[in-house]
């Protein structure tokens, strides 16, 4: 009688939706062996992403540093005394004495150099895939010498080019041999953002060209030839038939650069090390708070990692809406 009860239809025909627990239960029981499968991957990720993602959280609640954090000398084992001290790390950060030029200056910078990375690294990556999608003599050459930058590992390009910035490096010496001013590359920092944009923009355009490459390729050519004889010109050619259909590649590489050029540590940290303070982004900025200054601030460290987690999160969400409505907008 229970059974023929729980079961019954609703008023609307339909039978009720079973529990959480009747749900796990079902689907363990039909696809047991996904489970198996993707299990060790949950628990590679647990470990590698889960733990020390939920202690960073941890931290933050805390005043944990290098001074009342567990450690061991010699055989000495001191234990921890940090306290909790809930939110005050959050409130410190945002809106504590001199947050400004502690989180928010270093945000905008990050914010400015974000925006400013991806647009050029994007545009000269779509004018190289666009010259490479030519039929040109000795294109697989050009393919290859533009990749190149991509295949060297990123410190040996950032150590080459931190040599070519010097005072008596390669590029002042182009620029005094034509009478143009020579700027102290590693030192000012206006020069020291300019520099860190052009070696971030050298490292990230062969990997924008490859995709915005085999984009191109994706499209059909008909679609030019049509419209060349319809006459339209190549500006028109450019704006209703390789941006529409470069589309969903833009959106994943613009996607993929955003992110990785916000948490860009590798060319600002071997750039300038723990120096040239207004050209630090906040990822640098974190690094240096919990690993390059005495004490060791863990938990002011922690807080800025959470932030950068937030922001990119808020980030994704939105721009993933904004994409669907404007696949949605052009149907």
């Amino acid at each position: 009688m229970a059974v023929a009860v729980q079961d019954a239809p609703t008023e609307d025909g339909r039978r009720p939706r079973p529990g959480l627990l009747a749900r796990v239960k079902l689907s363990y029981s039909k696809y047991w062996y996904a489970y198996a499968m993707v299990a060790p991957v949950v628990i590679v990720l647990g470990v590698l992403v889960g733990y020390p993602l939920a202690q960073g959280l941890y931290l933050t609640l805390t005043d944990a540093n290098s001074l009342n954090s567990a450690r061991t000398i010699g055989v000495k084992h001191i234990p921890a005394t940090y306290e909790f001290i809930g939110l005050q790390n959050y409130a410190d950060v945002l809106w504590g004495p001199g947050s400004y030029d502690r989180f928010w200056s270093h945000f905008v910078w990050t914010i400015a150099w974000t925006v400013i990375c991806v647009t050029v690294t994007y545009a000269t990556g779509l004018a190289l895939a666009m010259l490479m999608n030519q039929h040109l003599r000795g294109r697989s050459l050009y393919r290859l010498m533009l990749i190149l930058p991509w295949a060297v590992p990123t410190f040996v390009t950032v150590f080459s080019w931190r040599l070519m910035l010097a005072d008596g490096g390669v590029i002042n010496g182009l620029l005094g041999s034509v009478g143009l001013p020579e700027p102290s590359w590693l030192s000012d920092p206006l020069a020291q953002k300019t520099a860190a944009i052009v070696v971030n923009t050298w490292v990230g355009v062969p990997f924008m060209m490859v995709s915005l490459l085999g984009g191109l390729q994706s499209i059909p050519g008909e679609l030019y030839e049509a419209a060349e004889m319809d006459g339209a010109s190549p500006w028109q050619r450019f704006r209703h038939i390789t941006l529409p259909g470069l589309r969903t590649v833009s959106s994943t590489v613009v996607l993929l650069g955003v992110i990785w050029t916000f948490n860009q540590f590798t060319v600002i940290f071997l750039l300038f090390g723990n120096g040239a303070p207004d050209a630090q982004i906040l990822v640098t900025w974190a690094y240096r708070l919990g690993f390059g200054q005495q004490p060791r601030d863990y938990a002011q460290s922690a807080t800025y990692g959470v932030l950068l987690l937030s922001i990119l999160i808020v980030f994704t969400s939105f721009y993933r809406r904004w994409l669907a409505r404007n696949e949605e907008a052009s149907r």
